[in-house]
């Protein structure tokens, strides 16, 4: 199993490679930054586990390296330790979210107490030790998506409704598999169904079964999808397309936890977990009166938001390398990648279309490339859209400039060259920019 990781952020040395030694003597793996700057440079490279910082340092003192933290990651609790503390600031800290506020001298029991109970809160260790078991085909390695897959976690056992929204293409059914396969229902079915492709007319008995001669052409009983799913999960995707009349009876199942067959007279009970998806603006919908608001409530109980592509463009390379392997088994094809001009191309592209879309893509440029490496041409011809250029380095702003360079060093595996020039930048110039941003490229090499 692998050791839990803990980043130690002090500005006294002797203090930091002691408790470094104590940590790792609790079975702990260790990362120790001297400056709340230095820790955001290894935060996204090393995903800790748990964050220990002092209150008091240089520029960037604990509750500012804090808040840095919760921008980039809300699940990761982060325990502030100081010696000019008091109460207020301790209460102060709580509210806004710390998990918890230790005076110096720190009694070492006490302060593995409370690495303990952080941990047991935050990390959930998945069912199955096999990571891809559960994460189907959600592959990734930006934050915003490893912190989205660390609520499924947290989820997956509980019996709780999920409403998960994205964008088409993001992969809503992927990941409401993960959040079936990573609880104590995956040896059960999973039910998926599209309310926006079952006829109005034919959705009720769909969904709920009917018993025979309840309508002309039910000639036997039907039990309906409801109790295909009886102890798993069923999965209803496009919710924003249930007609009305029907989320009434959702509505009803939801709370009592029965349903009742068309020309059924006996209500049966039911043991399923709902996980709803829609792209649709359901406040909206509210608003115009064609989605029930108490019903919105019961299927929004935890609410994950699947990101657009866009917005985890770190993950191209790895999706990219994921569908060309599931391509060439399927095609019987030796393509090895795409070549450097043509993965800068799918790093700027917009798009709109998501994963979906760049599965798409990626399938097309396979099937037309003569060669082992795909050349750049050939994607202007399956790029229609125009692209949205990463911006250089000069254009960033200041306060992101950080987390620009952690996610090229993410796109790029630590590839200084490669990062230098989606940079703009030459390599001297670059290597000064990581080194005042306290960077290690050699963080993200694997």
């Amino acid at each position: 199993m692998n050791k839990l990781t803990i980043l130690l952020v002090d500005d006294e040395q002797d203090l930091l490679s002691l408790w470094t030694l104590r940590l790792k003597s609790a079975g702990y793996n260790v990362v120790t930054a001297e400056s709340g700057e230095a820790a955001m440079g290894l935060f996204q490279a090393v995903l800790p586990n748990l964050v220990i910082t002092d209150l008091r340092m240089g520029q960037m003192d604990g509750m500012a390296l804090y808040d840095a933290i919760r921008k980039l990651n809300k699940t990761v609790p982060v325990i502030i330790i100081t010696a000019h503390g008091s109460i207020t600031e301790a209460v102060d800290a709580t509210r806004q979210g710390v998990y918890s506020f230790l005076p110096k001298p720190i009694d070492g029991r006490k302060l593995l107490q409370e690495i303990e109970k952080a941990l047991a809160v935050t990390t959930v260790p998945p069912q199955n030790s096999d990571l891809a078991s559960w994460r189907q085909g959600l592959i990734s390695q930006s934050t915003i998506m490893e912190e989205l897959l660390a609520k499924v976690q947290l989820i997956a056992g509980s019996m709780s409704s999920v409403l998960i929204r994205g964008e088409s293409g993001t992969g809503k059914e992927l990941l409401a598999v993960a959040i079936h396969k990573a609880g104590n229902r995956a040896d059960k079915p999973f039910i998926p169904v599209n309310c926006s492709a079952i006829p109005e007319a034919l959705m009720e008995s769909e969904l709920f079964g009917h018993v025979r001669g309840s309508f002309t052409g039910a000639t036997k009983n039907h039990p309906g999808l409801f109790m295909a799913a009886q102890r798993g999960t069923l999965f209803l995707d496009e919710i924003g397309d249930m007609p009305q009349h029907l989320q009434v009876k959702l509505l009803r199942v939801l709370q009592e936890r029965i349903i009742r067959p068309v020309g059924g007279t006996k209500d049966i009970p039911i043991d399923v977990r709902i996980i709803s998806a829609t792209h649709q603006n359901l406040e909206n919908a509210i608003k115009q009166k064609t989605f029930r608001e108490d019903l919105y409530y019961r299927l929004n109980v935890v609410m994950l938001e699947l990101p657009p592509l866009r917005d985890r463009r770190e993950d191209i390379p790895l999706l990219v390398n994921h569908f060309i392997l599931i391509l060439n088994q399927q095609n019987e094809r030796q393509i090895t990648g795409f070549s450097p001009d043509a993965m800068n191309i799918l790093l700027e592209a917009a798009w709109p279309g998501n994963v979906r879309q760049l599965f798409n893509v990626v399938e097309q440029a396979t099937a037309l490339s003569t060669t082992p490496l795909i050349p750049s041409d050939l994607l202007h011809h399956t790029l229609k859209e125009e692209p949205i250029k990463i911006l250089g380095f000069d254009e960033a702003k200041r306060e992101f400039e950080q987390r620009y360079l952690v996610q090229l060093l993410q796109t790029t595996r630590g590839n200084v060259a490669w990062a230098a020039r989606i940079a703009n930048r030459n390599r001297t110039d670059f290597y000064k920019i990581l080194n005042r941003h306290n960077i290690v490229p050699s963080l993200f090499k694997n």
